[in-house]
């Protein structure tokens, strides 16, 4: 930490001691600190996990399990954990971090003790639901190539893991050694689907893109029949729980039924077919009801025994709203996931439309900016943003155009008015003060932005890669400021405007409500490299600083991306590459608290939504991962 007197351009006196020792965050400061102590000892738990929604899938990689009655796992984008979501509350996600490729599917085994997850490498990983530190139990190398599905059996000690593999397509083995417990074989392409029959004796079913589904005898498991059905591909296949039937689906539109414990077709359901590729179906707990989810944009419910659709939900139109998997979550509701990554929410007693849809950022997160004491926005890498419920839990995208590119940037006014959002398209973009929409109002600027901040009386200023600062109000340019050095962030607080440069330092400006003129004291030396995040204490008193050094700091290894401060002004927290957090102490600044790994690929957005009494807050941090994760803070005492 570094702290200087702006207005005579030197380092204060209390910082002198630490600064050969200086943290990659920078504090500046005008006047002098009174002296305090710090003690105590690091106390921070992520409280709340805002997870992504899933990518799409081939098949259902959406399930429910009897122990834990409505968690249900879904697979994530680039090397994104795996994540496990009650879809009954979201705030009670937890999350898994372990594949070091991306990860495809995940399963609960049946006692609710271990998670089986897979990934784009073949890898499969069993690790403990229970315990917070996600123990593993193993891992093991099944298939060389993508993991598409796996199954456990009924006693919670075998797996299935079935996929892309270039020798073979499936293997079974033992969940604690990974010793092989059969052979899985028959098909001659990929293998989307496997499903085992959870009593003895024990059966398992595979689909593939042959168009074919292998019925094999275990344990061990060994082939023992092909049932060709289907005419296209066979893109799932499930036991019911009661292991009396298991049923298939396709792209031939097609829903077969069959023997659970022979395989032996029963018959095929023609009544109210889809009118599209049926890509996953999931039975309810008593083994009564069966339900599909179809590329026509459709989910429908089977009865079993008289093969009729007894309910039919049309999700929307177009390819966003293609359904591709499902799962049926407790006894009455049941999830189906869209082609967009929306989660489906019905309750089976009902028909129409789905009782609620759960969203969520499909790509990284970019930026994170405070919307009202009980929202806040955060912008993701494909232009979209979205509105976080702090009570609530839930996010929703906003209504309105969006960006056709990365959002880089929000930014909201001090008075919790409208909200300013940049992006890759060269448009600035208003968010209306509800943070449910936006506005109308658009503007097109010379060149791609890197950073926005919004002043009192709703200037915004903009710093652009073409070595230019714009300042725009009211939808309409009031000012453009070219610069001889080339900005990289910008911060705004009362009528001084900070801009962070590629030349290591901070310049200042003050403005007057219609053009920038340097400060009295212009620049601010202290960095040693790009100056990239600017945040000024709500006091306006402090200018914390981050830049990309790695060998001056002991901390951050990597650029910071991010930095908030709480109400206070007291404590300031930084949000870096290196995927760790750090909240710095103003009156003690070489005593932090570390959240390490607090985001996988990066931290890329960090903001205080509950500064707290002092003692203790709530820290949200967004990044690479798509997740939104809030941390309970206890401050040290001073």
């Amino acid at each position: 930490m570094l702290a200087f007197d702006h207005r005579a351009g030197e380092m204060t006196p209390e910082w002198e001691a630490v600064k050969g020792e200086a943290k990659k965050c920078h504090c500046v400061k005008p006047l002098p600190r009174p002296a305090g102590q710090v003690t105590g000892t690091n106390d921070c738990g992520v409280s709340n996990l805002l997870p992504p929604k899933p990518l799409l899938c081939l098949s259902n990689y959406l399930r429910s399990f009897p122990r834990i009655r409505s968690l249900n796992v879904v697979r994530q984008p680039n090397s994104v954990p795996v994540k496990a979501k009650w879809f009954m509350d979201p705030k009670l996600s937890v999350s898994y971090a372990g594949h070091l490729q991306n990860a495809t599917v995940a399963r609960i085994s049946p006692s609710g003790y271990y998670c089986a997850s897979g990934d784009a490498g073949g890898t499969v990983r069993v690790w403990d639901t229970v315990n917070e530190d996600r123990t593993l139990k193993g891992e093991y190398k099944v298939i060389n190539g993508r993991i598409n599905d796996l199954e456990w059996d009924g006693e919670s000690k075998r797996i299935i893991a079935v996929g892309d593999g270039k020798e073979k397509f499936g293997h079974a083995f033992m969940m604690d050694t990974g010793t092989s417990t059969g052979e899985i074989s028959g098909h001659s392409k990929v293998v989307n689907a496997v499903s085992i029959r959870q009593q003895r004796p024990y059966r398992a079913a595979t689909a593939g893109d042959d168009a074919v589904i292998i019925f094999h005898q275990g344990t061990p498991y060994k082939y023992d029949k092909s049932i060709k059905t289907h005419t296209k591909f066979v893109q799932d296949v499930r036991f019911s729980p009661s292991g009396d039937i298991f049923a298939s689906v396709g792209s031939d539109y097609k829903i077969f039924l069959y023997d659970g414990k022979t395989g032996d077709t029963l018959s095929e359901v023609t009544d109210d077919s889809h009118k599209g590729s049926v890509m996953a179906g999931s039975w309810s707990p008593d083994s009564k009801l069966f339900v599909t989810s179809s590329a026509d944009c459709t989910v429908k419910l089977w009865d079993v025994e008289t093969r009729k659709a007894v309910t039919t939900w049309t999700v929307g139109a177009g390819i966003n709203f293609q359904q591709v998997g499902n799962t049926w979550s407790g006894e009455d509701d049941i999830v189906s996931l869209s082609m967009n990554g929306d989660l489906n929410v019905f309750d089976r007693r009902t028909g129409g439309k789905p009782a609620r849809v759960i969203q969520g950022p499909q790509k990284p997160i970019t930026s994170i900016a405070p919307a009202s004491a009980d929202t806040f926005l955060a912008g993701t890498a494909d232009g979209r943003v979205l509105s976080y419920s702090k009570s609530a839990g839930e996010s929703r995208y906003l209504r309105g155009i969006n960006h056709s590119n990365l959002v880089t940037s929000l930014a909201s006014t001090p008075n919790e008015g409208n909200i300013f959002s940049a992006g890759f398209d060269d448009c600035v973009r208003e968010i209306g003060s509800d943070a449910l929409e936006f506005t109308s109002a658009s503007f097109a600027l010379s060149s791609q932005p890197k950073s926005l901040a919004v002043a009192d009386d709703g200037s915004v200023f903009v710093v652009e890669i073409n070595n230019r600062v714009e300042v725009i109000r009211s939808n309409q340019k009031v000012f453009d400021l070219p610069t001889k050095y080339t900005p990289n962030s910008v911060a705004v607080t009362g009528s001084l405007a900070a801009i962070g440069g590629e030349d290591s330092r901070v310049h200042l400006y003050q403005w007057d409500g219609k053009s920038l003129k340097e400060d009295a004291v212009p620049i601010l030396e202290g960095n040693k490299a790009v100056v990239s995040a600017l945040a000024f204490s709500p006091d306006g008193n402090l200018l914390a600083a981050g830049d990309l050094i790695t060998s001056r700091w002991s901390y951050h290894s990597a650029r910071v991306n991010s930095l908030s401060w709480t109400s206070d002004s007291k404590h300031c927290a930084s949000g870096s590459l290196d995927t760790h957090v750090y909240i710095w102490n103003v009156a003690k600044p070489l005593k932090n608290i570390a959240i390490k790994n607090a985001g996988s690929g990066g931290v890329n957005g960090v903001l205080w939504i509950d500064g707290g009494d002092g003692k203790t807050g709530k820290l949200a941090s967004s990044g690479a991962d798509a997740c939104v994760k809030v941390w309970e803070v206890t401050f040290h005492a001073v």
